[in-house]
């Protein structure tokens, strides 16, 4: 099944920051976050990291999914990304 969009969290080396994003073009906005290509809270913070992503079919689930992420507790947003990534590792591999 292809993926359409993606849900997403970002860390920062030291995993003090947390960015919980959305995107239809996954691979493309990874890279915008690790180049540090624009300014504000992932460039502030150097959240450089992939930690965390799920893929969804239609671009409305995964806002839904973004918007309820973003509404739970940090303690919560590490739980998640401990199912997935229990070492916090970067998940980035395009290749």
């Amino acid at each position: 099944m292809k993926k359409n969009a993606y849900t997403y969290i970002m860390a920062n080396q030291h995993h003090t920051s947390l960015y919980v994003g959305v995107t239809g073009y996954f691979e493309r906005r990874i890279f915008q976050h690790k180049s540090l290509e624009f300014p504000g809270f992932t460039s502030k913070y150097r959240v450089t990291k992939l930690v965390y992503f799920e893929g969804h079919k239609d671009i409305r689930n995964a806002i839904a999914r973004e918007k309820f992420t973003k509404s739970k507790t940090r303690v919560w947003k590490e739980a998640l990304i401990g199912t997935m990534n229990p070492q916090w590792n970067d998940l980035t591999d395009f290749s």
